[in-house]
């Protein structure tokens, strides 16, 4: 594989999104320190998904698109529930009642 996107879970629970052409080493340098500014101040890290891409150029797409989702969608994604994804990429908003509407 040319390159990889993948999810890190932080000390803290927030999830970090990356893409590289060595997952492991990446995975290392985080850990290390070396990483990001996000992942250096959440300490340790850890590598709960890793998708393979055919190019890095593929593998920065996947990250960019998946840093704009929800964290119910990346934990859907985590856990393999594919499944989940269509229903949770639809945002949901609160309609106002129309004006003059009976509460």
């Amino acid at each position: 594989m040319a390159g990889f996107m993948y999810i890190l879970r932080c000390a803290d629970g927030s999830y970090y999104v990356g893409s590289t052409r060595d997952y492991v080493a990446r995975l290392r340098q985080h850990n290390d320190g070396e990483g990001a500014a996000y992942t250096r101040r959440r300490l340790p890290v850890e590598l709960v998904y890793c998708l393979p891409c055919e190019s890095i150029v593929q593998a920065y797409w996947f990250e960019k698109r998946v840093q704009g989702w929800s964290r119910a969608k990346r934990e859907a994604l985590i856990d393999g529930r594919l499944d989940l994804l269509p229903e949770l990429a639809r945002k949901k908003f609160d309609k106002p009642d129309p004006p003059g509407a009976a509460s």
